[in-house]
């Protein structure tokens, strides 16, 4: 199929972008950079904008670059950019780490993080990052600038808290500690296909034992989150074969895995334990 017929609206300017927005969201207007989801949506015609506001010409929303211990990522930043670590510390090698799971080459030389985070499919990989690590959205309309923590920003499936007249201009990840250790695993069917689960785990150790556990699932249930109950049995113990094994469990304890016509419940939530399991080694394995 073809997609539906829309107007073309080319942004040069954040100014000009969220101007459009605000005159072309009543009448289904959208922000498109990547299109590696909405240009799909729109040729099985799911999708029906009536208004496309283009924002690949703002040279300000393709900045990438530490400030302030974090790293700002644009509007317009690539999945590609990340395939080499944009940052010489441990966040910088756990993105790369990340990125080289995303779909194929094709779309990760096209798709964005930000407009990743904007679909809010839940087995985007980067929203997974930014629920765990505690991203920064920034969001800008006509009306003004907000920022919106991680953990207020998805609301379900595909659903966030970004209004119809706001554009997502920027996500800021914190760096993490030099002395931090990061992993990361994914399961799908294929190389490439969606996430059936993944999760993402930080901690640091402090004379042998593990502080500042973080443990994030995704995949599994209609939007991303940390799993404290994982987090818990982790905090204060030594980096070790079985307390990841029970903070694997605990975590898929904790989860209400989606089912459909080929995933049961069951099976996902032991894809839970397996993931967590395999990412907190790799953690541990992350010497630097």
């Amino acid at each position: 199929m073809k997609p539906a017929p829309f107007q073309w609206h080319p942004a040069s300017s954040l100014d000009e972008a969220v101007a459009l927005l605000a005159r072309y969201a009543p009448e289904d207007g959208r922000v498109i950079a990547g299109g590696q989801s909405l240009v799909p949506s729109m040729a099985l015609r799911v999708a029906l904008p009536a208004h496309l506001i283009d924002i690949n010409g703002i040279a300000s929303l393709a900045r990438l670059e530490v400030e302030a211990g974090r790293l700002s990522i644009g509007a317009c930043v690539r999945h590609a950019a990340f395939e080499h670590p944009v940052e010489p510390g441990v966040l910088g090698r756990l993105l790369a780490t990340v990125a080289a799971n995303i779909a194929h080459a094709p779309i990760r030389t096209r798709g964005t993080f930000c407009g990743s985070l904007a679909n809010a499919d839940p087995a985007s990989e980067w929203c997974l990052v930014a629920a765990t690590l505690g991203a920064t959205l920034v969001a800008v309309s006509a009306r003004g600038t907000r920022e919106v923590a991680a953990a207020d920003w998805f609301h379900g499936i595909m659903t966030t808290a970004l209004a119809e007249d706001e554009l997502l201009a920027e996500a800021r990840l914190p760096l993490l500690a030099t002395d931090a250790r990061a992993g990361f695993h994914e399961f799908s069917r294929r190389a490439g296909d969606y996430a059936l689960a993944m999760s993402l785990c930080t901690f640091r150790v402090v004379e042998g034992r593990m502080r500042e556990a973080r443990v994030g699932v995704g995949g599994v249930e209609p939007q991303p989150r940390r799993i404290p109950e994982a987090e818990r049995l982790l905090e204060g113990e030594r980096p070790e074969p079985e307390t990841f094994a029970r903070a694997a469990r605990a975590a898929a304890d904790a989860v209400d895995p989606l089912e459909d016509i080929r995933t049961r419940a069951a099976y996902r939530r032991d894809l839970v334990a397996a993931s967590v399991r395999r990412s907190l080694q790799a953690a541990c394995d992350d010497t630097h």
